[in-house]
């Protein structure tokens, strides 16, 4: 049964138009256990570990890409880079490290105005989502980041951001940014927010 499982969900991650997760491919298959499910994604994933194609999981979804030290020789002649403003990326950098965020905070962590704009390049990106409202007066739009985000930085989750000392290292700060570094802290709980910060 385990070996027809696996070849059932190796199948069915290969055909899917998007990446899958574990409830989606248990129902998808007839209503396999997610034990089961998870259980034949480990040893797909072990199997693929070397191979030219990997099972990957981003945001909690699962799908299939090119092992990393290939994508050179599938990268298209002409790649269309996505350049973001000073602005954008600290926005981006905030909501990722603080969400689900306001506006409002990422202004009062920014020290500046956001522009409605900034957060619509983030948006038609796919980086960033609308994620409720807070439950408090003028209950303000708070704001997420997606799995494409996950999926394009190459993240398994919010967990695998790096740190300041990381960034530091790779000279990725310059003494502007060293004064954001109290706003980019994170920690492990901050991935679990209270649902109560979120309108149903």
């Amino acid at each position: 049964m385990s070996d027809t499982l696996e070849r059932a969900v190796e199948a069915t991650l290969f055909a899917a138009e998007e990446p899958m997760s574990v409830d989606a491919l248990a129902a998808h298959l007839g209503g396999i256990e997610p034990v089961d499910v998870r259980a034949a994604l480990a040893a797909l994933t072990g199997h693929y570990a070397e191979r030219g194609v990997q099972l990957v999981e981003r945001g909690g979804r699962w799908h299939f890409e090119t092992a990393p030290d290939l994508a050179h020789l599938l990268r298209r002649e002409k790649e269309q880079v996505r350049r973001l403003s000073r602005a954008a990326t600290e926005v981006l950098a905030i909501i990722a490290y603080h969400e689900p965020v306001s506006r409002a905070e990422i202004e009062s962590i920014r020290g500046v105005q956001t522009s409605a704009g900034t957060l619509d390049v983030l948006m038609e990106a796919g980086w960033i989502k609308l994620a409720g409202r807070r439950e408090v007066p003028g209950r303000p739009v708070i704001y997420a980041t997606t799995p494409e985000f996950l999926d394009h930085f190459g993240l398994a989750s919010r967990r695998d951001l790096p740190g300041i000392d990381e960034l530091r290292a790779a000279g990725l700060l310059d003494p502007v940014d060293e004064a954001m570094e109290s706003a980019m802290q994170f920690t492990p709980d901050d991935d679990e927010m209270d649902d109560a910060n979120l309108a149903d």
